[in-house]
């Protein structure tokens, strides 16, 4: 098809991007552009079950389709089963690969669109490959998904904070009433080893040490205590927390810091100061969008190497940030 070709604007959208949770942000992020372009479309979204909760609070988002994917192939039945039945104005594969690709050929709908990166042969289920942006690379995560808006002819400049609804009530939501620059939330943990810093240790005592009244909040996927006594009033431990949890936790109104992970990019999304640590990936693809930001800072590792990063340096970064 030809990338000057218009197409009727959507009155129904299948939205097909099940997973990783920085993935679903950076799609929410358009996708909520899109939905004030286009007020009376009916938005669908499938989501990996374990992420389908965040999107569920995107008021923007009418429906979405639980997949599950520790099923395995039967998860992928399950959903190609209910895309059977179902009539779509438009599809867009955000994702890009073979799941992606057959939940998208089993609806149905006139327009298709995939990625044009898309891998795993998942382009042969599309009508129109989506192309990648005419800016030299290496594109963002968020650019190559506003191309989506970008060919139906609507503008894809994403605005800032993206509506979610309120996070519920926590136990700890009372350590988060202070300021907000002078509260800090750590997330210690990535996808992958290679993207785990190990001076989170160290950084969270030159906080203490440095920022009168600076209070922090740890959160991992596997609980973690710091290897040195902290002031008990001042420090939130939430490590090996629940997965929702994790979640409200990103989007508290405070400073983040972490490595290149999924919450990083949903504080982002939300509106925090986010300073965001890099090793082997790159922030000019994955960093907090915008990357030009004053309110994002990322710092990179020389070499690519973590080990290489001391905490100073990432304290540094912070001061920098915090002075703006």
């Amino acid at each position: 098809m030809s990338g000057t070709e218009v197409h009727p604007l959507p009155k129904t959208l299948l939205v097909v991007k099940p997973s990783s949770l920085g993935d679903i942000v950076h799609a929410l992020q358009v996708l909520q552009s899109v939905s004030r372009q286009l007020p009376d479309c009916k938005i669908t979204w499938i989501a990996r079950d374990r992420f389908a909760p965040l999107v569920e609070s995107a008021p923007f988002i009418h429906e979405v389709i639980h997949y599950r994917r520790k099923l395995g192939w039967r998860g992928i039945r399950e959903i190609v089963k209910i895309l059977r039945t179902r009539q779509f104005d438009m599809v867009w594969d955000m994702q890009g690969l073979l799941r992606s690709g057959l939940m998208t050929a089993a609806a149905g709908s006139p327009q298709k669109w995939g990625r044009s990166d898309s891998r795993e042969g998942a382009g042969m289920f599309y009508g129109r490959q989506v192309p990648l942006p005419a800016t030299p690379a290496p594109h963002h995560a968020v650019t190559i998904l506003q191309e989506f808006p970008t060919a139906l002819g609507l503008s894809s400049d994403i605005e800032f904070p993206l509506n979610l609804s309120e996070v519920g009530s926590y136990d700890w939501s009372s350590f988060f009433s202070g300021d907000p620059r002078k509260t800090f939330v750590i997330f210690t943990d990535s996808r992958g080893a290679e993207k785990e810093w190990k001076g989170f240790h160290e950084l969270t005592r030159l906080i203490f040490e440095t920022i009168p009244g600076g209070r922090i909040a740890w959160c991992a996927g596997a609980p973690e205590s710091p290897d040195f006594d902290v002031p008990e009033d001042r420090f939130l431990n939430l490590t090996g927390c629940p997965f929702d949890e994790m979640l409200a936790l990103a989007r508290q109104k405070s400073v983040f810091i972490g490595n290149d992970s999924g919450p990083m990019h949903l504080s982002s999304a939300v509106g925090n100061l986010v300073l965001a640590i890099f090793g082997p990936t790159s922030p000019q693809r994955f960093g907090p969008w915008p990357i030009d930001s004053p309110v994002h800072e990322s710092v990179t590792a020389a070499g690519g190497n973590l080990a290489n990063l001391s905490p100073e340096a990432v304290m540094h970064s912070l001061r920098s940030l915090l002075d703006r």
